[in-house]
Order: structure tokens, then sequence, then C-alpha cells
């Protein structure tokens, strides 16, 4: 349920939460998501286990009822 968000070196600089039915949409079509934080990027890329996470969408995700 993640994406990213480039930097200017072309490496992720965080990976957002974003509606998982968009992700495969965006890769493919090239449009935009938003991520829960409020960004809005397309995505193009998947993260790593280890990737680093933008700490909003993290605490947004966390604070969602289970199955939302």
């Amino acid at each position: 349920m993640r994406t990213d968000d480039r930097t200017g070196d072309d490496a992720p600089d965080l990976f957002h939460y974003v509606l998982k039915d968009k992700i495969a949409e965006s890769a493919v079509m090239g449009t935009h998501v938003v991520a829960l934080c409020g960004e809005v990027f397309p995505v193009t890329k998947s993260p790593d286990p280890n990737s680093p996470v933008c700490q909003k969408c993290k605490e947004i995700y966390d604070s969602l009822p289970p199955g939302n």
C-alpha cells in the first residue's frame, strides 16, 4: 500500500501509503495518486521491506479502524 516520493537524484526519499487499487492504475497509466498525508505523485517504484515510510502517512494509517 506504499509508493514513493522521488528526490532529484531519482532515489526514493520516503514511501507513502496510498489506496491499494490506485497503485496499479498509476504504475500503468501514469496517473497521479494521493497519499494519506496529502502528497500527490505518480507511482514509479515499489518499496523494499526496509524502505523509509512517511511518518504522517503511518500515523494516519495506524489511526484507522481495522478493515478500512
